[in-house]
């Protein structure tokens, strides 16, 4: 097992600052290559601080100020424009990061890509779902309207 530090949110695992243990080749081979974890040191304790303290300030403020973004979220659809084929098939797939951006664009506040939660690849046009995470208490499930541009 290792000992790690997270340094970005991870589902299913923790929060950044978080001290988890983990078996090795999920350390070794997924968290540590793409940046989402440091190994643990003594010294690395120190960090976790200034970890926590970022992810305080990209948060949001109170659980009351995530709840009413998520009611608005929750009562508007989301329109997404990508390019389809005829058939209705995208060329490519939604990413959160396309999500994220649309979010934005219908003016119902700015989302860290990172807090999407896409349960499938999106790869056709039509109604679907995400879920964002907005605070540690409060998610928001969204409905996608991916038309064709």
């Amino acid at each position: 097992m290792a000992k790690l530090i997270l340094t970005h949110e991870v589902s299913g695992l923790g929060a950044a600052g978080d001290i988890v243990e983990v078996k090795n080749g999920y350390a070794r081979n997924f968290l540590l290559p793409r940046g989402f974890a440091l190994t643990w040191t003594k010294g690395g304790e120190k960090q976790v601080e200034t970890i926590k303290a970022a992810r305080v300030a990209h948060a949001h403020a109170t659980v009351e100020a995530a709840q009413e973004q998520a009611a608005a979220l929750q009562a508007n659809a989301v329109v997404l424009k990508v390019k389809a084929g005829a058939s209705g098939r995208l060329f490519g797939t939604v990413k959160a990061a396309d999500v994220a951006d649309a979010v934005a664009a219908a003016g119902l506040g700015t989302i860290d890509k990172r807090k999407v939660e896409l349960p499938a690849h999106i790869k056709s046009v039509g109604k679907h779902t995400a879920t964002l995470r907005l605070h540690e208490d409060v998610s928001a499930t969204i409905t996608l309207n991916v038309v064709a541009s």
